[in-house]
């Protein structure tokens, strides 16, 4: 089977996801509309966007790219292509905050035209079912960056890093929160900007890198369960036995933190777990602290695996779109590229989620990269795709199986 055509190609009906007035109603809240001239915002984006499609190696690859299909990118919202220093000086000036924004409007308005997307997005398969509130996983990656290129970036010596804390939604495996900083920064001071709109009865759960009483108690007060990791050197008295051990579950005790500020930061008693738990296939020993005493521990220990779910989002994003070389190293211009590349994500995702796609997101990604400058229509063309899957048809029987240039016998 051969895919459709269409009267667009693959491009076009990716970017189609964008509402078309939204970009140029942002660049005038921001004031780029009154920066550009030739170059539009809605070009700068697009620009941006086929980078991440095509993987592509800089700005001359994405520049070069463009001009030669230059014809094929006027359709597109009247877009021209960039030149290089023009995209080079977008990159640079032009207010990272507006591709925040663009990120989260995409995302409102995906969800508005399919309001099940963000309830039936993708589900994680280790998510434990019997949980039907919602459920947070919070957690930080780090993006290596060029140490001699970026001071403003440097958190040791010889590296810079800039890192992106996210709060993701095991449900939908959307994103709800993200805040992108440098590395600089302990986890645990931005813990509580990623809980704002957290409701009461929902669940988090922190690496324990983002363990801070004080936010963990405000937490509590709000009705909000949590379930960490503790550390190692956490100090507390076990003042009462929650359940015997069973299993895996070497321990579940109630106790009271008696550290100087620990005791003052979280006067309440805590549920702290010791169990042995699977990781990579080998049985390691872990030690969670919670607010709730009520569900099993068996529970808890698998909230925290589903807790992993969050890798697989990174590692999506890391090792599939443009998230380790950077066409531009000020601060500006590696904050339009993150957002850029969680913007292609999402509208990657939608079309996974329209065409109840299968597969990887890896083979989505190349699927379309392959087609980008076709007129075909995108659905037909993953269809088709998902044929590659099926099982292999043999033309006889493997003793009669013929081989040019041998004689049968």
């Amino acid at each position: 089977m051969k895919p459709s055509k269409h009267k667009m190609t693959v491009l076009s009906q990716i970017f189609k996801l964008i509402p078309r007035n939204l970009i140029p109603k942002l660049a005038n809240e921001f004031g780029i509309d009154r920066q550009s001239r030739v170059f539009s915002p809605t070009s700068h984006v697009l620009a941006l966007v086929f980078g991440q499609l095509t993987h592509a190696l800089g700005l001359n690859d994405i520049c070069d790219t463009l001009r030669n299909h230059c014809g094929l990118v006027s359709k597109i919202r009247d877009c021209v292509p960039p030149s290089r220093n023009g995209l080079s000086h977008a990159n640079r000036n032009r207010d990272a905050g507006m591709a925040e924004k663009l990120f989260w409007e995409v995302l409102a308005h995906l969800n508005e035209i399919s309001p099940n997307f963000r309830i039936q997005g993708r589900r994680y398969c280790a998510l434990p079912r019997r949980f039907k509130r919602m459920i947070h996983v919070v957690d930080s990656t780090t993006i290596q960056l060029i140490a001699n290129c970026l001071d403003w970036a440097k958190h040791r010596r010889r590296k810079a890093a800039a890192k992106m804390h996210l709060r993701l939604d095991l449900r939908s495996f959307l994103p709800n929160f993200i805040l992108v900083k440098t590395a600089g920064t302990h986890d645990s001071a931005e813990a509580p900007a990623l809980c704002v709109g957290i409701n009461e009865g929902e669940i988090v759960i922190f690496d324990k890198a983002y363990v801070d009483f004080k936010h963990l108690w405000r937490l509590s007060q709000r009705g909000v369960f949590w379930i960490t990791r503790a550390k190692d050197n956490m100090k507390y008295d076990v003042v009462g036995q929650h359940s015997a051990p069973k299993l895996n579950i070497l321990r579940d005790v109630v106790i009271k933190l008696t550290g100087q500020r620990t005791s003052v930061w979280y006067p309440e008693t805590l549920r702290l777990i010791e169990a042995i738990v699977e990781v990579d296939g080998k049985p390691k020993r872990m030690t969670f602290i919670t607010d709730n005493f009520i569900w099993a521990a068996s529970s808890i220990c698998d909230l925290y695996k589903a807790r992993w779910a969050i890798e697989v989002f990174f590692k999506e994003i890391k090792q599939t779109l443009q998230l380790s070389d950077f066409i531009g190293y000020n601060e500006n211009a590696v904050r339009w590229q993150i957002w850029t590349v969680l913007l292609t994500y999402i509208l990657l995702r939608f079309i996974a989620w329209q065409n109840e796609w299968k597969h990887t997101f890896t083979r989505l990604f190349t699927a379309l990269r392959g087609v980008i400058w076709r007129c075909l229509d995108m659905g037909s063309v993953l269809r088709c795709c998902g044929t590659a899957s099926d099982s292999v048809r043999m033309r006889g029987a493997p003793e009669q199986a013929y081989l040019p240039g041998f004689a049968q016998l």
